[in-house]
């Protein structure tokens, strides 16, 4: 079994591509459904952020695998295969799962160390689970990503401070103006994103921050919430816009809210007095025409690629912790992958102690006479010294990360024991849950879905 990760990212592709590839907009449930319908992949997660469209799966042919994957991502958004392959990056089992791991710490985000993408790989795995198309490789995958996560947040300095997709639009209106303390600020969607720009400029001491969405109650308990700052209905957008110095976008709209004509008329009402506007919204809620505007000042996402620069230049330390952490983690999964290895010969073990014990407990109570509580208790005695004497055998094995090591003990214990001479129906005593093992570097494992 191959894990497969084919995505595009901030780093691979331009913004035009990346928000036709929003799975957010169709739904990822959508996807999900969509994607274990095409059964190449036995697992399956998909992330879907501003920055990033990742696809996670689980395969039992890579290449196989890995061409389905590129066709789905390009089918399921309308876009060529031919368009979409410069932009993709493809990786596979420790690699994919160095990347995610990566990816939750805030080590691939385009503001390095901001807080909220462990919360949406979260998400992503979530809905997977709800879709049950995330099964024990992507569980297992998942889970010691936030243990990675968890960890570069609360033993470096790398997430200290405002340090998010948000704060990157507030240092860029700081560059513009300097002191925000006389300027008005318009921010245009109250989510979570909309929420933090507004309070990050509010402790910049931006002077009057206005809260505009399509739910008047949403603005008002967002502008409560940050306080200090108003709400506005959305019919009084373009008088919001006519009052600003600086607009923020970060709304969810799959279209362009702010067309070229509408700022048009807002800088009429201006009197051609300078606006700025910074688009952090993925779609876009911005025509990129409307910069080509005398006195309009348009940014968007990957205008902030500069912030990105200065904020790893200073934490170039931080990072390089970060990244030990990360590797430490990848080595504890790689550990638990090739642990897997030892499950079969760890089960054919168990199957031979439980059938010698069996046998000869059978062979004890027909030629005893014990009552049926004592049958119960020599029954528990018998099966609790087997468990002890396979216990460290057991630890020992599934410690073992060499496979050429495990495959000489399965060999040593198969002669040794005889493994396999004695079969009979598998019991409660057999049962070791279906997991992944590496053969030649990669996960090989028969699963259904």
């Amino acid at each position: 079994m191959h894990l497969l990760l084919i995505g595009v990212s901030h780093r691979t592709a331009p913004i035009e591509l990346r928000e036709r590839f929003d799975f957010q907009t169709r739904g990822v449930e959508g996807a999900l459904r969509a994607l274990a319908a095409r059964d190449a992949a036995r697992e399956a997660v998909v992330l879907s952020t501003c920055n990033r469209a990742e696809l996670y799966a689980a395969c039992d042919e890579r290449d196989a695998g890995r061409q389905d994957l590129v066709r789905f991502l390009a089918e399921y958004h309308g876009v060529g295969v031919d368009l979409v392959a410069p932009h993709l990056y493809e990786l596979a089992d420790l690699d994919a799962a160095r990347h995610l791991f990566r990816v939750a710490a805030g080590l691939d985000s385009l503001v390095v160390g901001e807080p909220q993408i462990l919360g949406q790989v979260k998400a992503a795995h979530s809905a997977a689970a709800a879709a049950e198309t995330s099964g024990p490789l992507l569980n297992r995958l998942f889970h010691a990503s936030f243990g990675a996560g968890k960890r570069v947040r609360s033993e470096t300095g790398l997430g200290s401070g405002a340090v998010s997709i948000s704060f990157a639009a507030v240092s860029l209106a700081r560059k513009i103006f300097g002191d925000l303390t006389d300027r008005s600020v318009v921010v245009v969607g109250a989510g979570e994103m909309g929420k933090l720009t507004a309070r990050h400029m509010k402790a910049q001491g931006a002077h009057h921050v206005t809260i505009v969405s399509r739910s008047m109650a949403h603005a008002a308990r967002t502008a409560e919430a940050i306080g200090g700052a108003s709400a506005a209905p959305w019919d009084d957008l373009d008088a919001a816009l006519g009052g600003g110095d600086i607009v923020i976008t970060a709304t969810g709209a799959a279209a362009p809210i702010l067309t070229k004509a509408r700022i048009e008329a807002t800088m009429r009402s201006r009197r051609n007095r300078p606006l700025f506007i910074i688009d952090i919204a993925v779609p876009r809620d911005v025509e990129a025409a409307a910069g080509e505007i005398e006195q309009v000042f348009l940014y968007n996402i990957d205008d902030l690629q500069a912030t990105v620069r200065e904020n790893l230049a200073r934490r170039a330390g931080e990072v390089a912790h970060a990244e030990s952490i990360v590797g430490e983690e990848v080595e504890k999964f790689a550990l638990w992958v090739r642990s897997r290895g030892a499950v079969p010969t760890i089960v054919a073990l168990r199957q031979h102690f439980e059938s010698v014990r069996h046998a000869e407990l059978e062979r004890l109570l027909k030629l005893s006479s014990l009552p049926a509580e004592a049958r119960e208790r020599v029954d528990d005695i018998t099966r609790l010294i087997v468990e002890k004497l396979l216990l460290t055998p057991t630890e020992q094995l599934k410690s073992v990360g060499d496979q050429e090591i495990v495959g000489a003990y399965h060999e040593a214990l198969t002669h040794l024991f005889g493994l396999g001479a004695h079969p009979r129906p598998a019991g409660p005593a057999d049962v070791e849950p279906e997991r992944p093992k590496v053969v030649d570097g990669s996960f090989n494992r028969t699963t259904r879905r």
